[in-house]
């Protein structure tokens, strides 16, 4: 009997220890990963491989296959016109499309300067909101600062945790979080550099009528995926506004709350303006279903 209760405490224990090895290497290595992924500014385009892509002049790069389309959007709109004449179609008058034409094109080979300017009126919104949080509640609102808390207002101990507890599974539950959060806003940064990278497409569009639903698919989706770090920015600071004790038991799940609001907040912004999904679960499914 003793023998089996021996067994049974040495399997414990060993689970324990891996889940404490786990733990510890989610929190040391991706609070700072968090950050860096989520609250984005004008910095992404500063890349420079990323930079030979886009292109530094209309010559070159991305701008340089913009510049070359602009010239048969140009053809486009001639032979269309001409067979107007036969065909009686409305289309827009010559000197309405040489307008537009010169309108988006200037904005088109400064597309990455205005889009600079956009990401970067994102980033000093959600900037200014976790300020907000840094003065009322002295410390920094951040993925970083978030762990710290989770590991204090937990009580979980690295040399005493027991997956088998309540505690040890509401940490196991968010150490889980946050590697589904590091994936999750991993996929959004590649996709906000996607939608930078065929800007200068989005606005080229914009100069035929038939072509202008590009426009409009670009910029909802990359201002879905830009408003994300607003929304965590608030969820974030929700969470430090909380006070947290050791002992209260509905303060912990509101932690789980707040970690599962982090997931979602893709699905809320798609809901309320729609764009892309980066939730891994999600677009996982949505690729199964596609076999």
């Amino acid at each position: 009997m003793e023998s089996s209760q021996n067994i049974t405490q040495i399997i414990i224990d060993t689970v324990n220890t891996i889940f404490e090895n786990l733990f510890s290497s989610i929190d040391n290595n991706l609070y700072s990963l968090l950050d860096e992924l989520t609250f984005i500014n004008s910095d992404i385009l500063t890349d420079k491989y990323f930079e030979d892509i886009l292109g530094t002049s209309s010559s070159s790069g991305i701008l340089l296959i913009a510049n070359t389309l602009l010239f048969a959007f140009i053809l486009y709109y001639s032979i269309k016109y001409l067979l107007s004449h036969l065909t009686y179609d409305r289309i827009d008058k010559p000197s309405s499309f040489f307008i537009k034409m010169v309108l988006y094109a200037i904005c088109m080979n400064s597309s990455f300067f205005i889009v600079e300017l956009f990401i970067d009126l994102i980033s000093y919104i959600s900037l200014f909101i976790r300020s907000i949080g840094e003065d009322l509640f002295q410390e920094s609102i951040c993925f970083s600062s978030l762990i710290t808390n989770i590991n204090t207002n937990i009580s979980v101990d690295t040399s005493a945790l027991n997956i088998f507890t309540i505690d040890g599974l509401i940490k196991g539950i968010l150490s889980m979080s946050l590697l589904n959060l590091v994936f999750t806003y991993s996929l959004r940064y590649i996709f906000i550099k996607v939608f930078v990278i065929i800007t200068p497409f989005a606005f080229l569009s914009l100069i035929l009528s038939n072509t202008s639903w590009f426009f409009k698919a670009w910029i909802k989706n990359l201002f879905s995926l830009l408003f994300i770090q607003i929304i965590v920015s608030i969820i974030l600071l929700l969470m430090f506004s909380v006070d947290f004790s050791n002992t209260d038991l509905f303060s912990k799940f509101i932690y789980v709350g707040g970690m599962y609001g982090l997931i979602r907040a893709n699905s809320l912004v798609r809901d309320f303006i729609g764009g892309v999904s980066t939730t891994v679960a999600q677009s996982v499914k949505s690729f199964t279903n596609l076999k």
